[in-house]
């Protein structure tokens, strides 16, 4: 018999605010990737619409969204299950990043404009100084946020979405167990290694750090 949440789980009241449906899948989003909202759980859209202060549809339509992403599963007549996550599902999704993601990246090295450098680097520093307070909310915003602006220097909205679809999947499971606020900040000072290698147009640099940065996603005992 699942489980079936109808208790508080510490989501951000959306009341008052535009463009809901995205609003909700990205807050239901964060709320997995920090383990908010467990896996194996039963959620219903009308207890969660309570806690962020709106009406049901939305959350409703959001979390089926998140269904096509593979993150809930449809529970009939109860509400929405978080599909777990299993080691082999992490080793899978991560390949697939390593795949994409690295040579999409390395094709970087040399080639980063100055404007995006500035953009970069402010990113940067705040998932660092995310991961120095331990807000892992925002060190996970933050970091999806650099990623997606690196990528989409590579003028392929697909692969943009891709990786992130990717992300999304993972739920960046290594970075944010209870236990891993050392390898956060790790990753964080990787960011700015990362980038500094592109301009530099070191690739071998560059790909040896993707390597790691994408280990620590990888792995569960971080």
């Amino acid at each position: 018999m699942d489980t079936v949440a109808d208790a508080v789980v510490g989501l951000p009241d959306l009341g008052g605010h535009s463009s809901l449906r995205r609003q909700v899948a990205e807050a239901l989003r964060g709320a997995l990737a920090s383990g908010k909202l467990r896996s194996g759980v039963v959620y219903s859209a009308p207890t969660l619409a309570e806690e962020f202060g709106i009406s049901a549809t939305p959350v409703r339509e959001a979390m089926i969204d998140l269904v096509r992403d593979g993150l809930f599963e449809a529970v009939r007549n109860r509400g929405f299950r978080v599909v777990p996550l299993s080691e082999q599902d992490l080793a899978e999704l991560s390949e697939i990043r390593e795949l994409v993601e690295i040579p999409a990246v390395l094709g970087l090295a040399g080639a980063v404009p100055e404007e995006a450098r500035v953009r970069l680097r402010a990113l940067a520093a705040e998932v660092t100084e995310a991961a120095a307070k331990d807000d892992l909310l925002r060190f996970i915003d933050a970091d999806r946020s650099f990623h997606a602006e690196l990528l989409r220097l590579t003028g392929n909205q697909t692969l943009v979405r891709t990786v992130l679809d990717l992300r999304s999947r993972s739920r960046m499971y290594g970075l944010i167990q209870p236990t891993a606020t050392q390898t956060r900040m790790t990753a964080a000072d990787e960011h700015v290694r990362l980038l500094d290698a592109l301009v530099a147009g070191d690739a071998d640099e560059a790909r040896a750090i993707m390597m790691r940065h994408l280990d620590h996603v990888r792995n569960v005992g971080a």
